[in-house]
């Protein structure tokens, strides 16, 4: 195995050669469809990326354009990007639940010349903004079922003939693809990987060859992995965590990455696979702890016992191994004794028993939230960076875990915290800049530092505290200052709180817009009768409402100062949505937005006069359509 820090001088394009070279017939991508799993090793994936490149290059693609990928993760994901990059073209990929003048807009900005699409549902997108997306030239279809119509229309071409193309062009000239290859540079941009959007539409980060494998090098240097370990890749492809672990961490450990058969069979593949390793938004470590406990919930008494007293032992065990230390022999013993009786068999049923780490990054996890894991033999770290970073930053070691920080820099990292307390980095993982941006991009980055609009603060122990970002820091009318995600963290580990946004700025108190979570909540409410027909009528139940009130006075009561305390919370009759506007595509919550389109929520919730009031509560549909319902909606005040 060469020098990890040699792979730097590597482009994509040429890390995958040499991985080639090393294990040609090892297995680097696995794919799920129609039930059967087929893969590919490393060999066979050169292959194709060599006839995508060509094809592309047959077809137009030229050095410096972009070629846009809106896709399912499925192998052809990489081996289209790969292909483009090895011409010194430029991929971006934009996430498949964008609706189409999303799309247009984004397309004209990042200036796409080309469009991978993996179905009809993204290539109709695309055929209902055609005149609005002059530069395109082609579409590119992976999935041929529905595409009969469009067959002998000459702007869409499917990717069996890019590679028949490929494969001729190669014919002509096998050393072409070769010599392409070669010509690219570590530090040149091949990838643009789009921000969350929160405030606008998204940003284009001009990402380089160096900042992907830069990123799989620094990883695997804190957190060595082996090249038999299994990854299964379920993160949106336009999500830099994705994009991390698919070209940087995937090509400088040779570990196979797998594909489940669809969205809605992940949670089964991730059980056939029993990956080694495992990457995730908040969100997902949130809905599968709700179905952990719901798996406690419908168990019988006796386990549901064992469940709590274990869980108890499993916490104090968890702070033994997070911080290094020996655990005395009884707790060992009981710990051990949970864990083979209980945890086991539990998290083996969610696919997760060979996990040796996990992580969790783009946004912020609860300490609670994180201290269940490790209880029940996860190895949950927290990890924390942006996009601009390729991903990571700062990250948790074993034995050196703090629930309350995200860990120290990676290696190669350098981390300062300015005067205005904004966190500030330094690494070759750092992007170019913003794409078309350039005074966007000199905010960015000023004197060679990263300038993450992050509040933070290194602690006695070396590690990184994020307090939230610098524009979210809330002070009350009195001038006291409080974090909104802090309290948003807190109110989301409980189990019957899905989503939560924080309110406060410049008022005399904090007050909160709750989502129940409906599975949780639906269970509550059947196991003691309380009848309901939709989420809107389950959410307004007053029942339901003492429950979150209860929830919330427990909160209210482990925070020291009161000017942090909630007084006021109503319960929204609808989940926050990214069709909505409300979250961005990586489930953070665009609080302004949320602010001005629920603002006579708002307005109640600071008028404590008022304990109910009719809406007008509008839905829109992924399709564009609305409906409004009038209903009745409450608001509480704690005692």
């Amino acid at each position: 195995m060469a020098n990890q820090t040699s792979l730097l001088e590597y482009t994509i394009p040429q890390l995958l050669l040499w991985r080639v070279n090393q294990m040609p017939d090892r297995v680097a991508l696995r794919e799920k469809e129609f039930g059967i799993w087929r893969s590919l090793n490393w060999q066979q994936y050169y292959d194709l990326v060599r006839k995508a490149a060509l094809g592309l290059e047959h077809i137009g693609l030229k050095k410096g354009q972009t070629i846009a990928l809106i896709t399912d993760n499925i192998p052809e994901m990489l081996i289209v990007s790969i292909g483009a990059q090895s011409l010194q073209a430029i991929s971006a990929g934009l996430y498949q639940s964008s609706l189409p003048h999303e799309i247009a807009d984004i397309l004209n900005y990042i200036e796409a010349c080309f469009v991978f699409c993996d179905d009809q549902e993204q290539v109709d997108k695309l055929v209902e903004i055609r005149t609005k997306v002059p530069l395109v030239q082609k579409v590119i279809y992976e999935d041929p079922r529905g595409m009969r119509d469009y067959r002998s229309d000459d702007w869409f071409i499917s990717i069996d003939e890019l590679y028949r193309l490929g494969e001729v062009e190669d014919a002509k000239d096998p050393e072409r693809f070769k010599q392409r290859v070669a010509l690219g540079k570590p530090d040149d941009v091949c990838h643009l990987c789009l921000t969350s959007g929160t405030t606008g539409l998204p940003k284009g980060a001009m990402m380089m060859h160096r900042n992907y494998i830069n990123m799989g090098v620094r990883i695997t240097e804190a957190d060595p992995l082996e090249s038999s370990d299994e990854y299964v890749s379920f993160l949106p492809f336009a999500w830099i965590g994705e994009q991390m672990n698919a070209f940087g961490v995937a090509l400088a450990t040779g570990i196979t990455i797998n594909f489940p058969e669809s969205v809605e069979t992940i949670m089964v593949d991730l059980k056939e696979i029993g990956p080694h390793f495992m990457f995730g938004a908040p969100r997902i470590y949130e809905t599968i702890r709700s179905q952990i406990w719901l798996k406690v919930d419908e168990s019988y008494w006796l386990n549901r016992k064992a469940y709590g007293f274990f869980m108890n032992i499993g916490r104090k065990a968890a702070e033994y191994r997070m911080s290094g230390r020996k655990m005395p022999f009884k707790l060992a013993a009981l710990s051990w004794l949970g864990t083979t009786m209980v945890f086991n068999p539990l998290i083996n049923q969610l696919g997760l028993l060979r996990l040796r780490r996990a992580y969790t990054g783009g946004a912020a996890l609860g300490p609670e939230l994180f201290t269940f894991y490790q209880a029940i033999g996860v190895n949950l770290k927290q990890i924390y960076g942006q996009t601009e970073i390729t991903g990571i930053a700062y990250m948790h070691r074993d034995g050196d875990i703090r629930p309350d920080t995200v860990g120290k820099p990676l290696p190669g990292t350098e981390c300062r915290i300015s005067e205005e307390g904004e966190i500030l980095s330094r690494s070759a993982s750092v992007c170019a800049g913003y794409f078309k941006l350039p005074d966007k991009t000199t905010e960015l980055l000023h004197e060679n530092w990263l300038h993450s609009g992050d509040a933070g603060y290194i602690d006695e122990n070396g590690h990184l505290v994020v307090i939230d970002r610098v524009s979210d820091v809330m002070h009350t009318r009195q001038g006291l200052m409080f974090s909104p995600m802090f309290l948003e963290n807190k109110l989301k580990f409980s189990p019957y709180i899905k989503e939560a946004v924080i309110f406060g700025n410049q008022q005399e108190y904090v007050a909160a817009l709750v989502n129940i979570d409906p599975i949780i909540v639906g269970k509550w409410a059947e196991d003691r009768r309380i009848s309901f027909t939709t989420f809107m009528d389950l959410s307004q139940k007053e029942q339901v409402a003492e429950l979150i009130q209860g929830e919330i006075k427990s909160i209210n009561t482990a925070v020291e100062k009161e000017h942090f305390r909630i007084r006021r919370f109503a319960i929204l009759y609808k989940l926050l949505d990214v069709d909505d506007g409300e979250l961005t595509k990586t489930g953070k919550i665009r609080r302004e937005f949320v602010q001005n389109r629920y603002r006579s929520l708002y307005d109640a919730l600071y008028d404590e006069s008022v304990s109910s009031k009719k809406v007008q509560a509008t839905y829109q549909y992924q399709d564009g359509q609305t409906t409004t319902v009038e209903m009745e909606m409450r608001f509480y005040t704690v005692f």
